[in-house]
């Protein structure tokens, strides 16, 4: 089994007709996708931010992106139960990367934070672990 990194994700599933190096880098990244991969937890955290900062994507098209590669059956992800909730918190309107802490701590009795907008977000969702907002 193969492990993939952010770029090739973003080269399988983000089309840039202005990056000729980017196209080039395609065949490859298609290739590497007939085989069994992992895919580290890390690298989605650092696909989502690729996504959102460098392509601008809006948040359905990520969710697109992300829903059709862990629909993928030869790849694995990571914690794939916690990469599934972070989805889950991502779609609902947690900042991926928050939804992903708060998912990887199911093991806390609570995750604490100095972010208002997360903890006021993850109460009106009503997160497995409760997210306790610090003064």
């Amino acid at each position: 089994m193969i492990a993939l990194d952010t770029n090739v994700l973003a080269r399988l599933f983000v089309d840039d007709p202005d990056d000729a190096e980017a196209n080039r880098q395609r065949v490859s990244a298609v290739a590497a996708l007939s085989e069994q991969a992992f895919v580290p937890i890390t690298v989605l955290l650092e696909f989502e931010w690729v996504l959102r900062g460098f392509y601008e994507l809006p948040r359905d098209e990520i969710l697109r992106i992300f829903r059709a590669l862990v629909g993928l059956v030869h790849i694995h992800i990571e914690d794939r139960a916690i990469a599934l909730a972070a989805l889950d918190g991502y779609s609902e309107g947690l900042d991926f990367a928050d939804a992903l802490h708060v998912a990887r701590s199911s093991r806390a009795t609570a995750f604490r934070t100095f972010d208002k907008r997360l903890a006021k977000a993850a109460k009106r969702l009503k997160q497995a672990t409760r997210v306790e907002l610090m003064e």
